[in-house]
């Protein structure tokens, strides 16, 4: 028995020692109850833009996701009308991958539904130069210069965006769109 028995039992002690050690460590807030405080809103609590609280949970998580993940989820939260979410989700999304255009054109549309204009262009800029030329890019910068006011600029881009992709829905909705915000302009 003698040497070659007693180093793997002293191993053995140390490491059933510091796993009892470690099994007590806890994190609480400094309280003696353990119980962790957090600062979660309560629900239907809403944010400064106007949005609930509800899917910025998910925010925190991000951290763990792909940048598509992070996508996918910032795109759910822009159709549900929770564009503050939305927009921390895609700007997450181009930390998580800068060259990603979609999270990029994504956050632009964020921006311009919470009037932040200054942060939509810096976005558009860099989706430009990521996406290039593509139909979406010209159909979302005519939507912001449509919210704007700027229609002249509007109507450049969607006809551009029409050009590219004749067919597509959403390009000739927003056309219609701008064509009724033209005829229904009043002054006072």
């Amino acid at each position: 028995m003698g040497h070659k028995m007693i180093r793997p039992m002293r191993l053995a002690v140390a490491t059933s020692m510091l796993l009892v050690m470690l099994a007590g460590c806890q994190s609480t807030d400094g309280n003696s109850t353990g119980v962790v405080r957090t600062n979660e809103p309560a629900k239907g609590d809403y944010t400064a833009f106007g949005d609930t609280f509800d899917g910025l949970k998910t925010i925190s998580d991000v951290d763990y996701y792909a940048s598509d993940q992070a996508v996918a989820e910032a795109k759910t939260q822009f159709r549900s009308e929770n564009y503050g979410n939305a927009g921390a989700l895609f700007y997450k999304a181009t930390r998580l991958a800068p060259n990603d255009g979609v999270a990029w054109l994504g956050l632009a549309a964020s921006c311009d539904r919470i009037r932040r204009f200054d942060l939509a262009d810096m976005a558009y800029g860099r989706a430009y130069r990521l996406l290039g030329a593509t139909p979406e890019y010209y159909n979302n910068l005519g939507y912001s210069y449509l919210l704007r006011g700027k229609l002249q600029d509007a109507r450049s881009n969607f006809l551009k965006a029409y050009e590219l992709a004749p067919n597509d829905p959403t390009v000739a909705n927003n056309l219609k769109l701008l064509s009724s915000s033209v005829r229904n302009i009043e002054r006072s």
